[in-house]
């Protein structure tokens, strides 16, 4: 097949999935559909990427550009992100600062995109000049605390307030610091239940990270009615005293809270 007829076959194709609903694909998907050379096949590909109408992700993972997006040059990650971890053949849920801006946080919009990941091994970020998607790695999380958004496209798996909570103090070093950690938490707070916020740590087993978050929504933020359940399950764990930022150094070990929390840092929110 002639490279011009090449390129216009796929471009119609692209076209009907775009009708469709559909806005990703794969070179697999697309070596599939038409039948030719695998050189008339990646410039036809290149020929498309400047011309706009799609852009590169991942390896051989594609989205389609449409026109209101052609100044951005890519789709919305939240617009094919569920695609793009079927075709990774990963668990998943978006997380950290775009859950928590799903949830109320928006003082700060996120510019980069955060995913949670279960199974090894660990997937190295993916950052060009028009998207940057992190990702992040637990070894288990509950089903039940994750909920399913709905986008354009379809639905996303995002975590619940209480989890994004915990997952903020857990991954500290990938959000920014202590100051980023009390703006999201103060704006996170109303959408906070307290009583699921101790189902969601129970089922999260990292007994500092419960630690922390009591401490920060009591004590920093004042926010104390929304964590004291969260202190009467924790009253009943084997629990120590624990720094407040992990890593710095810590002058006085001494605790005067019932968190446990040895204060080596004083974090501040924007709001």
């Amino acid at each position: 097949m002639p490279l011009k007829s090449t390129h216009n076959y796929i471009e119609t194709y692209l076209e009907q999935q775009q009708a469709r609903g559909m806005y990703s694909f794969t070179i697999d998907e697309i070596k599939s559909k038409f039948k030719t050379s695998p050189k008339a096949l990646v410039q036809a590909v290149q020929r498309l990427r400047s011309k706009g109408k799609i852009a590169k992700v991942r390896k051989e993972f594609y989205v389609i550009v449409p026109p209101e997006y052609s100044k951005r040059g890519i789709l919305p990650v939240w617009n094919f992100v569920d695609d793009l971890m079927k075709y990774l053949q990963r668990s998943y849920y978006v997380g950290l600062l775009n859950a928590a801006a799903v949830h109320g946080a928006s003082h700060q919009q996120p510019q980069d995109f955060y995913i949670i990941i279960r199974e090894k091994p660990s997937l190295r970020d993916i950052k060009n000049k028009k998207v940057i998607i992190h990702f992040s790695q637990k070894k288990e999380w509950d089903e039940l605390d994750i909920i399913d958004r709905k986008t354009d496209t379809g639905y996303v798996k995002v975590s619940s307030p209480e989890l994004t909570a915990l997952d903020l103090v857990l991954f500290l070093d990938r959000i920014g610091g202590l100051n980023r950690l009390a703006t999201l938490l103060d704006e996170l707070a109303e959408a906070i239940d307290p009583a699921k916020l101790v189902e969601t740590a129970r089922r999260f087993g990292q007994i500092t990270a419960a630690q922390r978050l009591g401490y920060m929504l009591e004590k920093v933020l004042k926010h104390k009615e929304k964590v004291e359940p969260l202190y009467e399950w924790l009253k009943e764990q084997h629990y120590f005293p624990t720094p407040l930022e992990p890593g710095k150094k810590i002058k006085n070990r001494i605790t005067k809270n019932r968190w446990k929390i040895i204060k080596n840092a004083s974090p501040k929110s924007d709001l």
